[in-house]
C-alpha cells in the first residue's frame, strides 16, 4: 500500500483522491509514522475474524462437563493415587 508524507499528500491531493476512488487506497504519514488511510467510501470493509461461536453446531459438551475428571483430582490434592 502507498504511504505518502503530509507534504506530499497535501500538492498532490487531487491525483491522491482519483488514486482512491478507482480503488488504491493509501495511507498519509507524518515524520514517517502512519497517521490515516484514505479509501473510497463504499469499498467494502474487511471481514473481522468473528471467534464467538465459531464451533457452533459441531461440537457437544457433555453435561457432565464441570464434573469431569472430578475424583481424580480431589485425589491428586487429597494426595491419593
Amino acid at each position: 500500500m502507498l504511504k505518502i508524507n503530509m507534504h506530499e499528500a497535501k500538492t498532490q491531493l487531487s491525483r491522491l483522491v482519483e488514486k482512491a476512488v478507482d480503488g488504491e487506497s493509501f495511507i498519509i504519514a507524518k515524520a514517517g509514522r502512519p497517521l490515516v488511510k484514505v479509501m473510497r467510501i463504499d469499498t467494502p470493509a474487511l471481514h473481522k475474524v468473528k471467534r464467538l461461536g465459531f464451533l457452533a453446531n459441531q461440537i457437544t459438551i457433555p453435561d457432565d462437563f464441570d464434573r469431569m475428571g472430578n475424583e481424580a483430582i480431589v485425589n491428586l490434592f487429597e494426595g491419593q493415587s
